[in-house]
């Protein structure tokens, strides 16, 4: 999701034991290119993306994780997999404008 949203911001603090985690729509995919071929590494975050709530939770859109993430093949080979932790700590200016436009016209969400 990173690559194609240029206003999320990555935490890129340094990475602990913790196995990150994806949720079932965001399985599959590499954390920092979002493709779906040749998973090769797997994804370490920092203890601070791993504490509490956040436990347990999905690296790019923040919902329940089932799986564990991986880095691509060609992530590691271009050792994106040493920037940091790659947990998306905002949602990004679009969906928070999307929020409150919905919001200030009185839209419910469905179900």
């Amino acid at each position: 999701m990173s690559k194609h949203q240029t206003d999320l911001i990555m935490c890129r603090k340094q990475p602990g034991i913790a196995i990150g985690r994806v949720c079932e729509k965001c399985d599959g995919k590499c954390v920092v290119c979002d493709s779906h071929v040749r998973p090769a590494t797997i994804v370490r975050i920092c203890d601070e993306c791993n504490y509490g709530a956040f436990q347990g939770k999905c690296l790019v859109c923040g919902g329940s994780g089932i799986a564990d993430a991986y880095y691509c093949k060609e992530c590691t080979i271009l050792e994106k997999d040493r920037d940091g932790c790659p947990k998306i700590v905002n949602i990004g200016s679009a969906k928070t404008d999307l929020f409150y436009e919905r919001k200030k016209y009185g839209f419910k969400p469905r179900n």
